[in-house]
């Protein structure tokens, strides 16, 4: 089986988008890229109301993703879940349509015998220990998230830390919703390691609104912008070797 990248869009907030483009539209789309988004509701003292649990649970469910809701204190190890769980998903998902390739079209792991299905999952594990992991993290910075920025920014540190023990490459994106000067801003371009977020944290404002569309949206742009830049890249390398350069 080819090993490809796994992309993720991991969302982080406390509440519902009152701004911009509908978030739930914007997953399906991501999801038509093949890039998963999961989502993660923050909550403190209080609860997040039906409203806010409706757009997490659809956004996930649009982007083919999970939804976790959590309390502040328990965010670390959930978003490590996540975005494991996540991988794991998108990786039985791959795994299926190769077993439809090669089996029929009316086959899925499920129908497996037992034994067969156990090897199934081997692969699966392993793939998840090996295959290369993109995730770009949205951080909701409206007001009602100013006190939980720390948080998030532990979590996000332990979430490196822990993927960076797999034994395949991966790569992280930060950003935050709204931005200072506009709704959505890159405060981490593509890198292996989040430890630089310890200097930036400290300096993000929180805003009153909530663009979790467009921050969807800009997100999406990201990996195409990455995904271009590599295409260009190869192509150059593929004209130097015919080339004779």
């Amino acid at each position: 089986m080819k090993k490809g990248t796994v992309k993720q869009i991991l969302l982080i907030t406390d509440g519902c988008s009152n701004q911009g483009e509908d978030p739930i539209a914007m997953a399906a789309l991501a999801r038509e890229e093949g890039i998963t988004v999961n989502v993660i509701g923050v909550m403190e003292q209080d609860t997040i109301d039906e409203k806010g649990m409706q757009e997490i649970e659809g956004i996930a469910m649009s982007g083919g993703g999970v939804s976790q809701v959590v309390y502040a204190q328990q965010l670390s190890q959930t978003v490590q879940m996540v975005t494991r769980k996540g991988m794991t998903q998108t990786l039985q998902g791959v795994v299926n349509n190769e077993l439809k390739q090669i089996l029929g079209s009316n086959t899925s792991m499920e129908d497996l015998p037992p034994e067969k299905r156990g090897e199934v999952m081997e692969i699966v594990d392993e793939l998840g220990e090996t295959v290369e992991l993109e995730v770009l993290v949205l951080v909701d910075t409206s007001a009602s998230m100013k006190y939980k920025l720390p948080t998030v920014k532990e979590a996000l540190l332990d979430l490196s830390i822990s993927l960076n023990a797999r034994m395949g490459d991966n790569r992280f994106s930060v950003f935050v919703f709204p931005g200072k000067r506009k709704e959505v801003e890159k405060i981490l371009d593509w890198t292996p390691r989040l430890e630089s977020l310890s200097s930036v944290f400290p300096k993000l404002t929180s805003g009153g609104i909530t663009p979790t569309g467009p921050a969807i949206r800009e997100a999406l742009s990201h990996f195409e912008k990455k995904r271009s830049l590599r295409s260009l890249i190869s192509r150059d390398e593929q004209y130097i070797e015919e080339s004779g350069m």
